[in-house]
């Protein structure tokens, strides 16, 4: 497979990008660059010392926590009301 050198500025928007939680496969599909190749750079940046996959996999991690927590919120008050269990998620 040839090689293509891909100019730093498309590079440097794409990894501004991802930064900004657009998913790696959706820019690599954009750009038509192996997903592989994303992540290359991506590990070459948390080496340099900008974490990026760690930071979207928190932000990821912090979303369904904070979903999980509501969930229980919902489940909390309405077995306070003496509902039944299987009526906590439903209307």
């Amino acid at each position: 497979m040839p090689k293509y050198i891909i100019a730093t500025e498309i590079k440097d928007e794409i990894l501004r990008k991802v930064k900004e939680g657009v998913r790696v496969a959706d820019c690599a599909k954009q750009y038509g660059i192996h997903c592989k190749t994303i992540y290359g750079w991506l590990s070459n940046k948390a080496r340099a010392g900008d974490p990026i996959l760690e930071i979207n996999r928190l932000k990821k991690e912090n979303q369904g926590l904070a979903e999980l927590v509501g969930l229980l919120t919902i489940a909390a008050a309405k077995q306070k009301k003496g509902l039944p269990p299987e009526r906590w998620f439903t209307n």
